[in-house]
């Protein structure tokens, strides 16, 4: 019960959908690359990847001084993701940044 109250909280904020939904369509990105194409400043999009990352929603790798996210394996994030996939088309194509 506990887990769905946190996925209920971490998806009330639009942001945090939509960076989700980039990461289900993409699979892998960068900061920059979500900074960019969502247009949001880079403290921002930190913040809401580390609540992200505490709900165990993304995990998150490091390769060089890259940090990269995708979506953890929650098959019930996946699901939800599904069904507002309409959603993930209309988002724009991330901004590849220079790795």
């Amino acid at each position: 019960m506990q887990k769905l109250v946190t996925l209920a909280k971490t998806l009330s904020d639009i942001n945090r959908v939509k960076i989700l939904s980039l990461l289900k369509r993409e699979h892998e990105l960068c900061v920059c690359e979500i900074c960019d194409t969502l247009e949001l400043s880079q403290p921002l999009v930190s913040r809401h990847l580390k609540q992200m990352r505490e709900a165990l929603l993304i995990e998150s790798k490091k390769e060089g001084k890259w940090i990269i996210y995708k979506l953890s394996l929650d098959e019930n994030l996946h699901y939800l993701l599904d069904t507002i996939k309409g959603n993930i088309q209309i988002l724009p194509r991330p901004i590849k940044c220079l790795k």
